[in-house]
Formats: C-alpha cells, structure tokens, sequence
C-alpha cells in the first residue's frame, strides 16, 4: 500500500503523538513530489537533489526520511493500520477473514483519495528492475508483520510454520493482484482484485475457471 498528503484511513490506531504526525507529514510530502517528478521526467532521470527542491528540504534532510530514492517508492505509512486490524478484530475471526474485512475497508478509502500515486508507485515496482528486486525484501517484511501480529493475539508462537506460511500466502495474494492492476494500465478496480485474491486464499483453488 501508499500514502499521500491525505490522512490516514479512518481506523481504530492508537493516538499518535505531534512530533510523529509531522514526520509523517514530510515524509508524504517528500513522496507527493518524488511521484510527481517520476511521473514527469522518468524514475531514473530523477535525482535526490530534485526531489528535496521540489519538496523544499535539503538533501540530508531527505536521508533522513528515506535512506535511498527507492525507499520513497517502497516505503508507507500503512503498516501500523494492519498492526492495529489484526490487533483490534473479534476473538475467534481467522486471519483471512480478518484481512478481508478490516483491511480491505482500508483499502478503499486508500484507493478513493490515493489511487494515482497507487498506480504510480505499482507502475514503478514493475517496470524498475531495481524495485522490483527490492520488493521481495519488503514483502517479507510485511508478513512477518502479519504473522507476529496474529500470534500477539492468538497466542501462537511468532515463527510458528502454519501461522508463516498463511501470512505470506496473503502477502503474495495481494502483491499478485496489485501487480495484475498495473500489468492492466491501472484501469481496473484493485480493490475487487485484491478481494478475488484473497477470496481464492480463503475458498481454495477451483478446478475449472
């Protein structure tokens, strides 16, 4: 997922205090005109030192935010939402069902005030052999993300086999669907997409189509 100058999903997280809103501020705004400047002039003809003029920062203040240019694509602010669904979701809902109605409710008001930058940051990921290799890193970090925060709260163990497993299946659902989007143009609905992935995680692979 991405983000933009726009605030963050409606959901149940915990207060976050001023000093880190306004990291979170720079940190959107850093990235508003990184895509701007990527959209315009190419991801690779665009410089660190023109995205910090554009956004009005040095160039040190921008490794302060992101160590390298692939970080602004790679990077969200969308993590502690997932962290918070899994955390906050009724006693007994499986991990799927949790993902598909929590998260996806995230997801749509993402899509609704985010979608270009989506669309950018996916176009970037699969024409940019450097991000597309750095994605798998951050995919695995992601479902790590997942898998610690359902065994938080169910009391499994974090490294437990099944629980890693379902939690990169789901990983690997989305990215799927986000990657079909932008191999499509970005036309699409990608939150339908994304719900048929997990829809087939959930009721299992069908023998005909």
């Amino acid at each position: 997922m991405t983000a933009k100058e726009s605030s963050i999903p409606d959901l149940p997280v915990a207060p976050v205090g001023l000093r880190e809103r306004k990291k979170i501020k720079t940190r959107q705004a850093i990235r508003r005109e990184a895509y701007r400047l990527f959209r315009e002039h190419g991801y690779e003809a665009t410089t660190v030192d023109q995205i910090a003029e554009a956004a009005e920062i040095s160039p040190s203040t921008f490794f302060r935010y992101f160590p390298s240019k692939e970080d602004v694509v790679l990077t969200d602010e969308y993590d502690p939402l997932l962290v918070e669904v899994l955390r906050t979701a009724p006693e007994g809902t499986s991990l799927i069902r949790i993902v598909r109605t929590g998260v996806m409710d995230a997801m749509r008001k993402i899509i609704r005030e985010d979608r270009e930058e989506m669309a950018t940051r996916m176009t970037l990921v699969l024409n940019v052999p450097a991000l597309r290799r750095r994605t798998y890193e951050q995919q695995l970090e992601s479902w790590t993300l997942i898998a610690t925060a359902y065994a938080a709260r169910t009391g499994r163990p974090a490294h437990d086999f099944e629980l890693r497993v379902a939690a990169a299946s789901i990983n690997a659902a989305m990215s799927e669907a986000l990657r079909t989007w932008a191999e499509g143009g970005c036309v699409a609905d990608p939150v339908e997409l994304v719900d048929r992935a997990l829809a087939q995680l959930e009721t299992g692979l069908r023998e005909s189509p």
